[in-house]
């Protein structure tokens, strides 16, 4: 026995693909065994040259022209290593929450947590979420089931009021001004409409 026992499996997987799909099309799946659809390649380096030549027709064709993000650097390259990059990247892009390991989940909601403090209208809430996300922080801590380490830190909840306060005064300053500016502004434009009328 001669024949390579993984390349007559594959071989097999291939053939009985190509006669469940002639099945699905409604075509006799003894001539799709006799007329298979791509080439037959005796070894790896046939295979690598083959599909070598179709790239570089679909170059000569202009297929790969106008991609999107072409010329322009690739994401992520910041020179640190993460091996949960794929893990981060895909949270970020579908904007889950709560998947994914406690490391990464609580690194995100820490980014966005004076966001979520500044939709809050009262004090005690803000404490309440603080003394959540320190509880579940502390506990992420505690678990030994392997991950990347958690490494975002607790937060200091009399701080995080007092901040929240200064923002929230910051929020109601710029609204009394904008609403000064629109008065001042709907004042001038009444007073040059009289002074046109007389």
């Amino acid at each position: 026995m001669s024949e390579d026992p993984q390349r007559a499996a594959a071989q097999y997987r291939s053939d009985r693909l190509a006669r469940e799909e002639a099945l699905a099309r409604g075509e006799d799946p003894d001539l799709a065994e006799r007329a298979p659809d791509g080439p037959r390649w005796s070894n790896a380096a046939e295979r690598a040259a083959y599909v070598e030549n179709v790239i570089q027709q679909a170059i000569r064709r202009g297929e790969f022209d106008n991609l999107p993000g072409a010329g322009k650097p690739l994401e992520g390259l910041s020179g640190r290593h993460d091996a949960d990059w794929w893990i981060r990247r895909k949270i970020e892009r579908e904007q889950l929450t709560g998947l994914g390991p406690p490391a990464l989940t609580l690194r995100v909601e820490d980014a966005e947590l004076d966001d979520r403090l500044d939709r809050m209208h009262r004090e005690s809430e803000v404490r309440e979420a603080i003394e959540d996300f320190n509880r579940r922080v502390i506990e992420a801590r505690r678990q030994l089931m392997g991950g990347p380490p958690v490494v975002t830190a607790t937060r200091d909840a009399d701080r995080e009021v007092r901040a929240w306060r200064e923002r929230r005064e910051a929020r109601h300053r710029r609204a009394a001004d904008e609403r000064e500016r629109q008065e001042q502004a709907a004042r001038s434009t009444r007073s040059r409409w009289w002074r046109r009328r007389d």
